[in-house]
């Protein structure tokens, strides 16, 4: 029986070892926790959430809703254990994050071709490996890596939002709703009047700061900015941005309110939500200072703070190839958000390529090669040379898939259209040999 090993069973690594297992194929997966835990991690399962427990919209007119729909008729580990672990988020597909993670990691503690080494990997073995040790990479691997990669020390900051318990929300102070009415009412609402929020915002962008060794505001990507850092860009940032209160009624008033904070609920029982947006990397007693200048917050109890990593991704237009392979070495692949894929989904989405084309060449069966009509193929290809300029992280998006040779009228039609293009794709894919093994 062949082997592949597999280095970091988070999102990617999992998806990757569920891929190459089904298969017939021998995976040693290793996971340094929990004898070894990143400044990020709590818990001992795989695919931990580290940030929101949102994997984002669930609509096929969305580009991250058609990535999540190619994986699920691609028997995903990933979206199976997120639709089984759901919670109420609106048209969002979000988890109670550790019955989502528990099944992850069960799944794969079960499975026969699977064996899982609970230790830091210190270096990266002879034979086909995937490293999927993501953006907090033990120094060890780091090490390694770096010396496979000379234009790897690119980074961006990535920041995590707090949360804090239901009932400890004034709901006084607060309604349930989403936004446009769309859906169910899944998010708690926390309003702020004009002078309200000009004080928060004047507190918020003063407020100290927990140090992180190199952190600077233009080092931060913008899909985690930390919410302090948007407040500096301007006194009405916020209300463009996280705190908008577009499409929100307020029950007691019947119009908008000045701003708006939202809270997603982050586990199944709905007894503890995050704040929506708020990444952060204040100190502990400042995040309890300043947010509790949120009126619904002002005895919010914070069962988790936010916090401030670096992330460290790969400059993948020159190293990878499109089954996320080194050039230099195509024993070696990559997977996760250290290829600068961006997002839950994406990082899970490149794990599933790479677990996929791997199989196969390790089989000896014909590549799958995911087109560009496809969100997971258009990922993968704009990864390993479709950037312009100073390659950046990517959440998918239909800019980068191929658009239709012919006119829709609408955008929301166009994308459906576009959607059901390369899902009609994926199961023509699926007749090769490697879906069939």
């Amino acid at each position: 029986m062949e082997t592949v090993t597999v280095l970091g069973a988070g999102l990617a690594g999992s998806e990757c070892a569920w891929q190459l297992a089904k298969r017939g194929i021998r995976v040693r997966l290793w996971e340094m926790k929990p004898e070894k835990m990143s400044p990020a991690h709590q818990s001992p399962y795989f695919g931990e959430l580290v940030c929101s427990n949102s994997l984002r919209s669930d609509e096929l007119t969305n580009a991250v809703g058609l990535l999540k729909a190619e994986m699920r008729a691609m028997d995903s580990l990933i979206m199976a254990s997120a639709d089984a672990n759901r919670v109420a988020a609106g048209g969002a597909l979000a988890v109670d994050r550790e019955g989502f993670a528990r099944q992850i990691t069960e799944t794969l503690e079960r499975h026969p071709n699977v064996e899982i080494i609970r230790k830091e990997a210190l270096d990266i073995p002879d034979g086909e490996v995937v490293i999927a040790t993501g953006p907090l990479s033990s120094d060890a691997i780091a090490e390694k890596i770096a010396a496979l990669c000379p234009d790897s020390d690119l980074h961006f900051y990535d920041a995590v939002a707090p949360i804090v318990t239901l009932d400890s929300v004034d709901m006084d102070s607060a309604f349930f709703a989403s936004r446009y009415d769309k859906g169910t009412a899944d998010y708690v609402n926390c309003p702020m009047d004009k002078e309200e929020y000009l004080a928060f915002v004047k507190e918020l962008v003063s407020a100290k700061e927990a140090p992180v060794h190199g952190f600077d505001d233009g080092g931060v990507f913008e899909g985690c900015m930390p919410v302090e850092v948007m407040a500096r860009r301007g006194v009405d940032t916020l209300r463009y941005g996280p705190m908008k209160p577009v499409g929100l009624i307020d029950p007691r008033t019947g119009r908008e309110n000045y701003a708006v904070v939202q809270l997603r609920r982050d586990n199944a029982d709905g007894t503890i939500y995050n704040i929506v947006g708020f990444q952060t990397h204040l100190t502990w007693g400042e995040q309890k200072r300043v947010f509790s200048m949120i009126p619904a917050l002002k005895n919010a109890e914070f069962v988790r703070y936010g916090v401030m990593h670096r992330n460290t991704y790969l400059n993948s237009p020159k190293l990878l190839d499109r089954y996320y392979r080194l050039r230099s070495d195509p024993r070696i692949s990559f997977a996760g958000q250290m290829t600068g894929v961006e997002g839950y989904v994406e990082s899970a989405a490149s794990g599933m390529l790479v677990g996929i084309e791997t199989a196969a060449r390790v089989l000896g069966l014909e590549s799958v090669d995911f087109p560009q009509e496809t969100a997971i193929g258009a990922l993968g290809l704009y990864i390993s040379g479709g950037s312009v300029g100073d390659f950046q992280p990517m959440n998918i998006n239909f800019g980068i898939i191929k658009p239709l040779e012919y006119r829709v009228k609408g955008k929301r039609n166009k994308n459906a259209e576009i959607s059901n293009r390369s899902l009609a794709i994926i199961e023509q894919l699926k007749e090769k040999e490697v879906f069939r093994v």
